[in-house]
């Protein structure tokens, strides 16, 4: 049987998730972190700081300086909700809107390729085994934390 942390370890490295930032676009060098922030905000309508923080398993403190870089970076606003004032909406400004789009547009183009090397049935059912992983981490009541 093989040996499940080095095939994870390996499609990591080659994921490139162990690298500082995961991509430059339009001149700005953006970490993985922050593009997943950019990614969800840009998927969610008008989304809370927790509702983010929680969808990408960040404690509220760390998320909260993450998304003060990206404010100051012109990426991301923040406004008081309307339905209550304790609670803080994010949206992507114009710039962060662009260099999202920048993001998935390499992202899709990276998968593209890579998937450019299997048959329909190989990129079929590594999807498939992709979406049945997904759902068993969900299911794991250690997910998102190694279990020591």
């Amino acid at each position: 049987m093989e040996n499940k942390r080095d095939l994870f370890q390996t499609l990591t490295r080659r994921f490139g998730l162990l690298n500082k930032n995961c991509c430059t676009a339009d001149g700005i060098e953006i970490s993985t972190v922050h593009s997943h922030i950019l990614y969800e905000i840009g998927k969610q309508h008008s989304p809370t700081m927790q509702q983010i923080a929680e969808t990408l398993a960040i404690d509220v403190t760390t998320f909260s300086r993450q998304i003060q870089t990206l404010i100051k970076m012109q990426l991301v606003s923040k406004s008081p909700s309307l339905d209550d004032k304790r609670f803080y909406n994010l949206s992507l400004t114009e710039e962060g809107q662009k260099l999202a789009h920048t993001i998935e547009t390499s992202m899709n183009t990276y998968l593209d390729e890579i998937f450019s090397h299997m048959n329909e049935f190989e990129q079929e059912t590594v999807l498939r085994s992709i979406k049945l992983l997904n759902n068993a981490m969900a299911k794991s009541s250690v997910c998102c934390t190694p279990y020591l």
